[in-house]
């Protein structure tokens, strides 16, 4: 039932599910690299439950630090939203099928992103962009890369 609401709302968001990996790299406004990192990302739309999408996630660096993490959204008014600890915000999706995500750091007062997710036309790669803003001004950018790995 719930998978249908979202199927209703963001059709596109269910091509998303599955695991992906790739890479993360936060630069700054001169296109300088602030930090390159792996990850691994799992994207589940639960049948039943209170929330209409799972992510988990899995980041590791080089000198072997790693960060895990699991994200929940609701499903309000056809867009996910996010209440964490480190952010709050919502996804919509464009009519040409581009996710959008704005989302409210917590741990980062000032600090918001837009994020821009677009799925290859193979459907088992996709680009995600963060654009970073603190105190209303450009920040920093964040480009990914990934490819699945697993189906839903």
């Amino acid at each position: 039932m719930m998978r249908e609401r979202v199927r209703a709302a963001l059709p596109v968001m269910l091509e998303h599910e599955g695991i992906w990996q790739g890479t993360y790299r936060h630069m700054d406004l001169a296109g300088n690299t602030l930090d390159l990192h792996r990850a691994r990302v799992e994207c589940v739309f639960p049948e039943q439950g209170p929330y209409a999408y799972v992510q988990r996630n899995l980041f590791t660096w080089e000198d072997g630090r790693e960060q895990r993490s699991e994200l929940h959204a609701t499903l309000v008014d056809g867009r996910l939203h996010w209440d964490t600890d480190t952010f709050t915000g919502h996804a919509w999706q464009s009519a040409e099928g581009v996710l959008l995500l704005r989302l409210d750091r917590k741990d980062q007062p000032g600090a918001s992103y837009l994020e821009l997710i677009a799925l290859a036309p193979d459907r088992d790669h996709r680009i995600r962009t963060w654009h970073w803003f603190r105190d209303d001004r450009p920040w920093r950018l964040t480009l990914c890369h990934e490819r699945r790995v697993q189906g839903a």
